[in-house]
């Protein structure tokens, strides 16, 4: 029904955008990356999906079309509702979740707010064949069998309450090959504290 809202940014409530059109105020659910890459009082383009339930109509919106699509395509796997793909979106990026679902890494995918492990499973199974492999946010240095070490000493920094960039940082700037994974992380922990 609605494309797009093209108008000014009056209000951003963290996933949420307040958008000025015509002397109307919507309010668009959005993704905190969205909603991140706007300003109060910049003229923008927000792409939008309507959601049209028994008992509420939600529009939702992000500012780019990548990450409208890939909100379309987690909708559509069975169990996942608006606010499900909205906080997977929240946690990655379209390019990045499309890499952890054409490598099938239900982990990391397992770590978005409201997603457990079979939810993972059926996000990739569901979506595998629908995902453009050209624009894909592949770290191939983490993805790879060769540095199984390095994804373990990421998962531990996450755990300690790291976020998983820092982690990755963290990891590729103390990265050597003779390190064993406690090592990465003693070091990745003191790269961190500088």
């Amino acid at each position: 029904m609605f494309e797009y809202l093209k108008g000014i940014v009056v209000d951003i409530i963290l996933d949420k955008i307040i958008i000025e059109v015509n002397g109307i105020g919507y309010r668009i659910n959005s993704t905190t990356n969205s909603a991140s890459k706007v300003k109060r009082g910049d003229q923008t383009i927000v792409y939008t999906h309507l959601v049209v339930r028994e008992d509420e109509l939600s529009l939702y919106g992000f500012t780019s079309t990548d990450e409208l699509s890939m909100f379309q395509k987690l909708t559509s796997v069975s169990k996942i509702g608006p606010k499900v793909a909205s906080g997977i979106l929240s946690t990655y990026t379209p390019g990045k979740l499309g890499a952890y679902i054409l490598s099938n890494d239900i982990a990391s995918i397992a770590k978005s707010p409201g997603v457990g492990k079979k939810t993972a499973e059926r996000i990739v199974l569901e979506l595998k064949d629908k995902i453009d492999k050209t624009n894909v946010d592949y770290d191939y240095t983490l993805f790879n069998d060769d540095n199984k070490d390095d994804n373990e000493a990421v998962q531990a920094l996450i755990a300690l309450g790291y976020t998983k960039i820092e982690g990755e940082k963290a990891v590729q700037a103390v990265k050597d090959t003779s390190y064993a994974t406690e090592e990465i992380i003693k070091n990745a922990l003191r790269w961190l504290m500088k």
